[in-house]
């Protein structure tokens, strides 16, 4: 299981890969804040509050991708602009969380942060996941890259986003904390980079 000694490791590496790539993409993502702006009519950052870290709080940020109204799982994309889709598909969208990794709210790898009525819900054994911060990749994003596509062919997609693939994710995820390594986050990232 994940120590502390390795969380403060990880946290250390999370700072150091961020003030490394931050200056070089502040530019792109302000850039594509202006084109999300125009391209939406709301301003380009879209912010939520998920569930991080021992189960409190945060406000995630991304590039705002879909149009205004109501939007409904397994849908998503269809709510999306052009550009959004585009923005999505390449996760080009979730830059901003780049800030999310600065404030600490996150990591580079770990679990997705969810969003409440998940996470915060875990019983017993599962909520050592709780234990690391959530991630911009992970085991279970891997995997689940192409989830919204999945969701859309489902008749019902909120009951097997929460039947199927959460309980998955739970099992992906514990894996994950309880055979923590330095080395292993550093396979994720480089998966997440060649599967771009």
């Amino acid at each position: 299981m994940i120590t502390k000694t390795q969380l403060l490791v990880k946290r250390i590496f999370d700072l150091v890969l961020v003030l490394l790539f931050l200056p070089l993409l502040i530019i792109p993502i302000l850039v594509l804040i202006i084109i999300a702006t125009i391209d939406t009519k709301e301003f380009g950052v879209f912010s939520q509050k998920r569930v991080g870290q021992h189960g409190k709080l945060f406000k995630i940020y991304k590039i705002r991708t879909l149009k205004e109204g109501k939007h409904q799982l397994g849908h998503l994309d269809q709510s999306a602009s052009a550009i959004g889709k585009y923005l999505r598909r390449t996760k080009l969208n979730e830059l901003p969380q780049l800030f999310n990794v600065l404030i600490g709210d996150m990591s580079f790898v770990g679990p997705r942060p969810d969003l409440q009525g998940f996470a915060d819900e875990l019983k017993g054994e599962d909520r050592i996941i709780l234990m690391v911060k959530p991630g911009i990749t992970g085991p279970a994003t891997l995997k689940y890259r192409n989830e919204e596509r999945v969701l859309e062919r489902q008749k019902d997609p909120d009951n097997y986003n929460r039947t199927i693939i959460w309980v998955d994710k739970v099992k992906i995820n514990k894996k994950y904390v309880l055979n923590y390594s330095f080395y292993l986050d550093l396979a994720f990232i480089l998966k997440s980079t060649l599967n771009k």
